[in-house]
């Protein structure tokens, strides 16, 4: 049953995502009408060069490095912002998640390091700059306006102005990204951990036999305007701003590809037609966390399904946290037999479905159900 994993037993590396989020452009005169959503968000497509993922369309994000934690950050968030939390909200309460994992050997390190809180917003952070050139910064000591609690909310962020030697900070924070504090303290920045919030938390399943793993989290910046996004043309080839609605029409016309990760967020997100509202829930539950999940791989005999807590197939069992589930029967089959449902059914590549009757939890939303009617494909 579960019982305490180390990370690095299983090569679990920690990395982080940012889902960057901005409103629609007012339509001019004689333009097509904006999509149900009036936000979109920023998609970036892999190189087909890269390991992991080739040529998807993921979010701005990546593997959390040494220096993203290291405690030389304290200095340029003193005097204003101070540890342990660094002016982030209360950290939420420890609750139980499978598979049970260790720290031993993951975050050992310089006595002053930062917590897994900021480290992985700093990393989200130095990944969309390097990938593509956008700058979650903020003015040091700049203060809200206001902030959880108030009557007033705090406005979206904003992206910095690219200074004009940008490309070859971006060069130089490739190459190391150590330089990423220094390019902050060149800027008297600080990185904005503030405008990131907590969304969800995805340990890799497993997929095969020495195949890279990662403990990623998600964080969602809502932004008062797009920020210019240039790809690097190493990792990203690409980039798009899209609502959830047309990446979803383009990941079914194949104009696109998602991993299941980023096609459940997707579907989740659109649970929200307006950038306001999604800001409001987003600051509403800052205290609550994210949800750490492993999803359980069921190989049926005509397509793969991937299991979530809370599905009646889900089991908490350590034996497959290397391994999967299998049966011979078919996806329509399991489907007729079960009742209490939070999967996603992957038909095909660019075929899936979603499906979900259990509530939500910790002040968060589920997709809503939903499946492609066969005869669009």
């Amino acid at each position: 049953m579960s019982t305490p994993l180390s990370r690095g037993s299983i090569s679990w590396r920690r990395a982080a995502s940012v889902v960057l989020v901005t409103r629609w452009p007012r339509p001019g005169p004689g333009a097509p009408p904006p999509p149900a959503e009036d936000f979109r968000l920023l998609l970036l497509q892999r190189s087909q060069r890269q390991r992991f993922l080739p040529g998807a369309h993921v979010f701005p994000g990546g593997l959390r490095e040494a220096a993203d934690r290291s405690a030389d950050w304290q200095r340029l968030f003193a005097p204003h912002h101070q540890p342990p939390r660094f002016g982030l909200t209360p950290a939420p309460p420890p609750r139980s998640t499978f598979p049970v994992l260790t720290s031993h050997g993951l975050d050992a390190g310089e006595a002053g390091a930062l917590p897994d809180e900021v480290a992985g917003r700093i990393c989200a952070i130095r990944e969309a700059f390097e990938e593509v050139g956008v700058l979650l910064l903020r003015p040091r000591g700049a203060a809200w306006d206001s902030g959880p609690g108030s009557e007033l909310w705090p406005e979206p962020a904003c992206a910095l102005a690219p200074p004009p030697d940008v490309e070859d900070w971006r060069e130089r924070v490739r190459k190391d990204p150590r330089h990423f504090l220094t390019f902050c303290a060149h800027l008297d920045c600080t990185p904005d951990i503030w405008a990131l919030h907590d969304w969800s938390r995805w340990l890799t399943p497993f997929l095969q036999a020495g195949g890279p793993r990662f403990d990623a989290s998600f964080f969602l910046c809502c932004l008062r305007e797009p920020p210019s996004a240039y790809p690097d043309s190493q990792e990203i080839m690409d980039c798009k701003w899209l609502s959830p609605s047309e990446a979803m029409e383009k990941f079914i016309s194949k104009e696109i590809w998602l991993a299941p990760p980023q096609f459940y967020e997707m579907r989740r997100i659109q649970n929200f037609a307006s950038l306001s509202t999604l800001h409001k829930f987003c600051l509403d539950r800052a205290s609550e966390g994210a949800e750490t999940w492993m999803p359980i791989i069921l190989v049926t005999a005509n397509g793969t399904v991937q299991l979530f807590p809370g599905d009646e197939l889900y089991l908490e069992d350590s034996d497959y946290v290397e391994k999967n589930m299998a049966t011979k029967k078919t996806i329509e089959e399991i489907m007729k037999e079960s009742k209490t449902f939070h999967r996603l059914v992957m038909h095909e590549r660019y075929f899936y479905s979603v499906h979900v009757t259990v509530p939500s939890k910790y002040k968060h939303v589920y997709p809503k159900t939903f499946v492609v009617n066969k005869n669009r494909l």
